[in-house]
């Protein structure tokens, strides 16, 4: 019981909001080459197809370690895996501007040099579930999630309008060094605020720590061993977690489009200059960042209201319909501004349902929620390895609008996913009962 002198601390809403930063700085990371990616295929003398080569070599590279990163993030803890990535991804960042315009082979080097960002880039969002699981209440997640994502929206708005500043007066290298500095002081910051669990802060009341184990239906406790052994039957025999893998490889691709294609689509087909269209790509990352955080409330409001089902998917599967309407609508539109305002609406309505994603695993995976949201997270990313490179392909050869609207396509079946998914039955229950 909390007496009248006992502080409650909300030491679990600031790391929250750190991870928010940090998830900023990834994608700032991630998408500064979508910026600079015109510059850097002038000076290298690369095609669009074999530039969207280098940014698949990220997703790809992102993709593959997501479960291995999230087995890593159930065996060391959240604090010092996210730490070694942010180190990590900051120094290939840092690599993508170093390779002489004299040399030949750049296209290999660039592949390789992204593929690596993508891998060290892999543990982020793995570690940010296992630490919702451990820090957050079931009641809280999807505002935390949707916090945590708005990141996603702060750190490619901020690209556009900070890699073109950069450029404009350093050149495109320049726009590489400061995104890997900025990443190199996050994560330091992140290091010394951060503990795995809620117990080992020494800044969380026992009130705090009450409020959040209280509310868990199973607690979870301090893990110094690896993840259960039977992690990876658990994880491939669930339908539910299948459902929900598929259902984010049709949100990734679609992202994607926005992370990769947007800013290029916009100078290139839609006629703006760079400062047009670094101003107009900011809208869909707003629109994230809204979406995201929105998002997160509506979730938590309908869990509580009416059930998981509801708050959860209910919520995913009208997110992706509403997305694809949009995106339908968007390619269609005549005028530059309007495509771009309704495009960008796809986009913030699709991140409506991100925090349900994580949400959902963070809900019935428990102390294998690294490996499980790794796991989903890789359907995501194998999407947009395949928008990277398949996008301009469907536009070279059927035009822009099929290409958004393979992308409208994918994000219905990605809706229906959700009718599969059953948030209420956790993986260790599951297992527990042999099936």
């Amino acid at each position: 019981m909390t007496g009248p002198l006992q502080k409650t601390t909300h030491v679990r809403w600031l790391l929250v909001f750190w991870l928010f930063v940090l998830s900023a700085v990834s994608f700032l990371d991630r998408v500064n080459i979508s910026i600079a990616g015109s510059s850097l295929a002038e000076e290298y003398h690369l095609s669009q197809v074999r530039l969207g080569w280098v940014f698949s070599a990220f997703v790809l590279g992102y993709a593959l370690f997501q479960t291995p990163g999230g087995w890593l993030v159930d065996r060391l803890g959240p604090r010092r895996v996210l730490t070694g990535g942010v180190i990590w991804w900051g120094v290939f960042t840092a690599l993508t501007a170093t390779l002489p315009t004299t040399i030949a082979g750049a296209v290999l080097f660039f592949v390789l040099v992204r593929f690596l960002l993508g891998v060290g880039e892999s543990i982020m969002y793995p570690s940010t579930n296992r630490f919702v699981s451990q820090w957050i209440p079931s009641r809280e997640r999807g505002l935390a999630n949707g916090m945590i994502f708005a990141g996603v929206g702060a750190g490619a708005g901020t690209a556009p309008t900070l890699v073109t500043f950069v450029m404009l007066h350093y050149g495109w290298r320049s726009s590489f060094w400061l995104s890997s500095g900025i990443g190199l002081i996050a994560g330091i910051v992140w290091y010394l605020i951060a503990r795995d669990t809620p117990e080992q802060h020494p800044s969380v009341s026992p009130a705090e720590l009450s409020l959040i184990r209280g509310a868990q239906i199973q607690p979870q406790q301090t893990r110094a061993s690896s993840a259960p052994p039977r992690v990876w039957s658990t994880i491939l025999s669930s339908k539910s977690i299948w459902a929900v893998t598929l259902s984010y490889f049709s949100f990734g691709y679609v992202a994607w489009i926005f992370f990769s294609w947007f800013f290029i689509y916009l100078s290139k087909v839609r006629g703006l200059d760079m400062k047009s269209s670094a101003l107009y790509s900011t809208i869909p990352p707003l629109a994230i960042l809204i979406g995201s955080i929105l998002g997160g409330v509506i979730n938590d409001a309908l869990s509580r209201s009416h059930g998981k089902r509801a708050g959860r998917c209910g919520l995913a599967f009208t997110a992706l319909l509403l997305a694809a309407i949009f995106l339908v609508l968007g390619s269609r539109a005549a005028s530059p501004t309007v495509a771009s305002i309704v495009l960008s609406a796809g986009a913030g309505s699709l991140y409506l349902a991100q925090s349900s994603y994580w949400s959902v695993t963070a809900d019935i995976a428990g102390e294998i929620a690294g490996a499980t949201s790794g796991f989903m997270n890789m359907g995501a990313q194998l999407g947009g390895a395949l928008t990277a490179s398949l996008t301009p392909v469907i536009a070279q050869n059927y035009g822009w609008t099929s290409s958004f609207l393979v992308a409208a396509g994918l994000s219905v079946a990605g809706g229906f996913a959700w009718l599969l998914v059953d948030p209420n039955r956790s993986l260790t229950a599951r297992e527990a009962q042999g099936l």
